[in-house]
């Protein structure tokens, strides 16, 4: 695997640490579902772990009310810890299990209690700054690959390895 190049403005998903790490960001970012815009912020985490685009970690108070509908069943983080999941709802349409909040994170991630991430290929829309984002590949991650990212990145046919 050979990382792609960076531009001015860019970094690469190969500079990312691993154990990951988590950044605040300022990013406006919106989900849309179902034609409504069911969360906005400019007050979310970036946690950016190597060979992943980010995942972003908006706030509870973020989403649209009667939004988000808890469901059954959990996985497991071994850097953040034990994930639980929601269907994202709207008049128009629901997107199950789409998102995810971690109750009672680790030590190295407690700021991201109370905040949730989505995964962009289940909703119809999410944006960073107005920029939609491509969805990363595969059905685990919830990576959210924009202009600012350059991979290659962990998720496609081949890469579960790296």
């Amino acid at each position: 695997m050979t990382p792609d190049p960076v531009g001015p403005g860019q970094e690469s998903v190969w500079d990312y640490p691993r154990p990951p790490r988590i950044e605040p960001s300022t990013e406006e970012i919106e989900i849309r579902l179902g034609g409504e815009v069911i969360a906005r912020t400019r007050s979310s985490y970036r946690v950016l772990e190597t060979s992943h685009p980010p995942s972003y970690y908006l706030p509870r108070d973020a989403f649209g009310a009667g939004v988000l509908r808890p469901v059954e069943g959990t996985t497991f983080c071994e850097w953040k810890g034990q994930a639980s999941y929601f269907d994202l709802v709207t008049a128009g349409r629901t997107a199950s299990r789409a998102a995810w909040t971690y109750p009672s994170p680790t030590a190295d991630f407690a700021v991201i209690r109370d905040h949730l991430a989505v995964t962009p290929g289940l909703v119809d829309a999410c944006l960073v700054e107005g920029e939609l984002v491509r969805a990363q590949e595969g059905g685990f991650y919830g990576g959210w690959i924009t202009s600012r990212v350059t991979g290659p990145f962990k998720g496609g046919p081949g890469t579960l390895g790296w």
